[in-house]
């Protein structure tokens, strides 16, 4: 009679920590490289890159390969991650304020109305439901590494953070924070020690400025590709990529470590598109600032061990996605009005034919009016992309006319079939219109 009462007590223990262990939110670890070429991976072709850990994480994920995010420019693009909505609508829709009066001469970073503005453009973030403030009804713990444009951490809504906003510790985009894969990975170890000593899920934004330029990986890495990249600089970039990989092996196996894996839901994206010059680091060849695919297209990859299935989908999917998609599987309802879809949610992927996006100036003309800033849109149908310029924009990528791509088939863009389908142009521009019309 007593072994069966401890038994039974056993089982309802069991039983309970189960269903508690069933009802705990995952945590989060959302990984964004920076200015990276979409093939720019084993996973998705590239002959000489190599991506080990990516390519283990691309064969364990829901792997979307026609990802895409709606602006191919890097804080803009980050601040779509964070809150789910378009530039159009967050309002940071450029990496910088206005020049200052004058222009951008002598001590111009410093020029009183140039500071005011760079706080205008940074209190917009505070404005609008961000990820990790959400996360927080929750009880997540969330950390901030790497990129970030708007001010301290504290202004995106986590918890904790590397970077401060503070003009004094320089890098307009992300200070202090851009040590993390570069020089050292301990903030992110130490948080999810502290998350765990306090029984909170955590949600890690991962951001390093990698493979980004500066292309000073090191050299060992560099000497794999000396004899296989076209140029000194290719070699560099694609050094960087595998610097970048290594520094994502390292987190990944951290978490294996720790035990959390398996509780643990992983996202990778890249924030915008990269094509390498041989002339060097600085020229992106109709890839970043551009409508091209080369500036827009990314992987996106979601691994939930026991929880998605690993599958490789030409699907479309953006980075508008995200929020919703991670919102979903913490269990937090989302914000009305979010355009982006659950990427697990199947339903929804079948459903949804088109993608949108546009470009904006770098530096933002009008902080008060989206529509001053930009340059051009885009629309993907299927298999179809229509780029359409902004009448009376120049420069940045901005194309002269209309351009129609079939990229399935033509997936660099070079032959414009504006000319021989007027009528699928015309369909494409009417939903443009409709997404949105400057």
């Amino acid at each position: 009679m007593i072994k069966r009462l401890f038994a039974l007590c056993l089982a309802a223990v069991l039983a309970s920590a189960a269903t508690k262990a069933a009802d705990r939110p995952p945590n989060i670890v959302l990984i964004i490289s920076d200015d990276h070429g979409w093939q720019d991976y084993g996973f998705m072709g590239h002959p000489y890159i190599r991506t080990p850990n990516l390519d283990r994480l691309a064969s364990q994920s829901l792997l979307y390969t026609r990802g895409y995010v709606p602006t191919a420019l890097c804080s803009p693009s980050l601040a779509t991650i964070i809150t789910g909505r378009y530039p159009q609508d967050h309002r940071i829709t450029g990496n910088d304020p206005p020049a200052p009066p004058g222009g951008k001469t002598g001590d111009w970073r410093n020029h009183p109305v140039y500071v005011a503005a760079w706080d205008d453009l940074r209190s917009l973030i505070r404005r609008v439901p961000t990820l990790p403030r959400l996360l927080g009804r929750k009880n997540y713990a969330s950390l901030q590494t790497g990129k970030w444009w708007m001010g301290s951490y504290e202004d995106g809504g986590f918890t904790d953070g590397m970077t401060h906003g503070d003009r004094r510790r320089g890098g307009r985009h992300g200070d202090d924070g851009l040590s993390i894969g570069r020089t050292t990975m301990q903030p992110i170890y130490d948080f999810i020690a502290r998350a765990r000593s306090e029984a909170r899920p955590f949600f890690v934004w991962y951001a390093p400025m990698l493979p980004h330029s500066p292309h000073d990986a090191p050299e060992r890495l560099v000497d794999g590709y000396r004899d296989k990249a076209p140029s000194l600089e290719h070699a560099r970039y694609w050094a960087n990529v595998e610097w970048l990989d290594e520094t994502c092996g390292e987190l990944l196996a951290h978490l294996d470590r720790q035990g959390v894996a398996d509780d643990t839901l992983v996202l990778y994206v890249a924030d915008n598109g990269w094509v390498q010059s041989p002339e060097g680091d600085s020229r992106s060849l109709r890839s970043k600032r551009t409508p091209y695919d080369a500036g827009i297209r990314t992987p996106i990859m979601v691994r939930w061990p026991r929880k998605v299935k690993p599958q490789r989908s030409e699907r479309l999917a953006g980075s508008i996605d995200i929020m919703p998609t991670l919102l979903a599987a913490a269990g937090v309802r989302a914000p009305s009005g979010l355009p982006g879809i659950n990427l697990l949610d199947s339903a929804a992927l079948r459903r949804r034919d088109t993608l949108y996006g546009a470009c904006f100036t770098h530096d933002i003309v009008d902080l008060g009016d989206p529509a001053a800033n930009v340059l051009s849109r885009w629309v993907i149908g299927g298999e179809w992309k229509l780029i359409v310029p902004c009448p009376g924009r120049s420069g940045e990528g901005v194309p002269s006319h209309p351009l129609l791509y079939r990229i399935a088939a033509d997936p660099e863009e070079r032959r414009n079939l504006a000319g021989e389908q007027p009528s699928r142009l015309e369909r494409l521009h009417r939903l443009l219109d409709a997404w949105w019309n400057p």
